[in-house]
């Protein structure tokens, strides 16, 4: 095996200690985990606490048959997959379909041949294995999905989701919520005097100041060009503006070096509250807080401004 996979976990059903233990003794150790069940009922409820990735189960068992232990499986899988082989002294074609349209990926007659038992159990595991990577390339396909290339910070469908549903449990709760939009001062500027390379340097500077200045219960995002959307929860007033002012003279003090030449580049910041007990959607206050960043920008940039009427009771 592979130092790097993980053994398989394997679950095997038989009312039979006697049959259970010779299915054991024929799986290596080194690349399966065993769990064991006496009957289907105890393998259903082992099944959905520990979700193995294949059951190797008995057809007839006294509470709960193979088959009806296949259907069981296939109706909790929703968002996963097991595979399943049914082991059986029925060797019938009616069997072997009706154990297939149960749910069952392979079946075998009783008593088995070890090495046979053991290939079709191979087979599932490289078939396990490959569904393991396409879950795994899925999830990073989803990370990437909600994250911004070049800084690495999440992008805008990612803060989005989760400020609505932060949002939701701050107004349920009575917590305080803010939102801060942030804006990289003359920006195109720095693109046009010193290219583009340069201005991604500066955006990379600028979200490594903010993703290290936000509490783990915060999240910060690149939303576009040079905007940046930083939603906080559980924060007064007070501590939002120290830690907005905090990002802003961070990054008044950043030098940047382009062609020999030595440059900085501030950034504008816009804020919108709402207070506990208020109500209001996140639209809205992005909405308010991006007015609240334009007035910054037209008094002279390089400050924080706060909405006026950044909440409203309903």
């Amino acid at each position: 095996m592979n130092e790097t996979t993980p053994p398989l976990s394997v679950l095997v059903v038989d009312d039979s200690a006697v049959a259970r233990k010779l299915v054991v003794q024929t799986l290596p150790r080194d690349e399966y985990t065993i769990l064991l069940a006496r009957s289907g009922k105890e393998a259903l409820e082992l099944f959905i606490r520990s979700r193995p990735e294949m059951v190797i189960t008995d057809w007839v068992m006294p509470d709960l048959t193979g088959i009806e232990l296949c259907a069981q499986v296939r109706a909790v899988c929703k968002d996963s997959y097991a595979y399943i082989i049914l082991l059986t002294t029925l060797s019938g074609t009616d069997q072997l379909l009706e154990a297939l349209h149960a749910g069952a990926d392979d079946f075998l007659t009783k008593p088995f041949n070890p090495p046979e038992l053991l290939a079709r159990v191979a087979a599932g595991r490289r078939i396990m294995l490959l569904h393991r990577q396409i879950q795994a390339k899925s999830h990073l396909l989803e990370q990437l999905a909600l994250t911004d290339e070049l800084t690495g910070l999440p992008n805008r469908r990612a803060i989005d989701d989760w400020a609505v549903r932060e949002l939701r449990g701050a107004v349920r709760h009575g917590f305080s919520f803010a939102v801060i939009m942030a804006d990289l001062d003359l920006f195109k500027s720095v693109n046009d005097e010193y290219g583009h390379e340069a201005g991604d340097e500066v955006l990379k500077r600028f979200a490594g100041i903010l993703d290290a200045n936000v509490r783990q219960s915060d999240m910060c995002a690149r939303i576009g060009g040079e905007e940046f959307l930083l939603v906080m929860a559980h924060v007064d007033r007070d501590g939002v503006e120290v830690a907005a002012e905090r990002i802003r003279k961070k990054m008044e003090t950043q030098r940047f070096r382009f062609g020999g030449q030595e440059a900085h580049v501030t950034a504008s910041f816009g804020v919108a509250t709402l207070a506990p007990g208020q109500r209001d959607d996140f639209a809205r206050l992005v909405s308010l807080a991006d007015a609240a960043l334009y007035s910054a920008k037209r008094h002279g940039r390089n400050r924080v401004e706060f909405a006026s009427g950044d909440t409203r009771q309903r």
